[in-house]
């Protein structure tokens, strides 16, 4: 009985003093996770990282990229997010932190810094890009631009592209060439769409959908498709 006692008052003074090293985490199971894995990816993410040594030093870190952090000591799951426009990222513990411009290297290391002033006697933070921002996938050939063309009667004929993550209708690609131009024929605007069996031509009108709201005629712009302007016919 008298060991029983000794040995749970020594387990007790080295809890009391290990809970004085802000590094001292009550040991628990350590989580398997998968990294993280999207279209674009250009590495496995921090969830699989164990070293700061092999972090990427080349690479700056993009407004729009998705990026994942881990504190091993902390050991909780790895933190993904995006970076905002403002070129900041949350970190744990730390906050907002600039990350634009800064390798995952350069940025696992400010975060470090920041984390052993207050917070771990020692903290290794591991960081990965997981996924580029559109443009860089773009520029890296990982995704395909789509396109359509705008003609006629419009503030600003051209192509333009089609976005991959959001869904243009008619009347939005309308507004987004500066609108119609005088005297154009708003109530019969062509939609030249290629289609297995040919080229197909759709009539829209676009002043109703606009003016009037039928919404369900503002049909969804397709890659390739050629918007058609005219003038308006005028008879005296």
């Amino acid at each position: 009985m008298k060991t029983f006692y000794s040995s749970i008052l020594l387990a007790l003074s080295l809890a009391s003093v290990n809970a004085q090293d802000a590094g001292f985490r009550v040991p628990e199971a350590v989580k398997s996770s998968r990294a993280v894995t999207q279209t674009g990816s250009v590495n496995a993410g921090a969830a699989v990282l164990t070293s700061m040594d092999v972090l990427d030093n080349n690479r700056p870190i993009s407004v729009g990229d998705t990026i994942s952090i881990k504190i091993i000591e902390d050991r909780r799951e790895a933190l993904q997010q995006q970076v905002a426009v403002t070129g900041e990222v949350q970190a744990p513990y730390v906050g907002l932190i600039n990350a634009k411009g800064k390798t995952c290297r350069d940025l696992a290391y400010n975060i470090k810094n920041e984390l052993e002033k207050n917070f771990f006697t020692k903290a290794t933070v591991v960081i990965a890009i997981d996924k580029l921002n559109e443009r860089d996938q773009i520029a890296e050939g990982a995704i395909d631009l789509e396109f359509y063309v705008m003609f006629g009667i419009v503030a600003r004929q051209g192509k333009y592209d089609l976005p991959s993550n959001e869904d243009i209708t008619i009347s939005q690609a309308i507004l987004r060439a500066g609108g119609f131009a005088q005297f154009a024929n708003k109530e019969r605007v062509k939609i030249v769409r290629k289609t297995p069996q040919g080229n197909k031509t759709i009539l829209v009108n676009v002043d109703g959908i606009m003016r009037k709201g039928d919404l369900e005629r503002d049909i969804f712009i397709r890659k390739d498709d050629v918007i058609i302007v005219e003038e308006l016919n005028w008879n005296f």
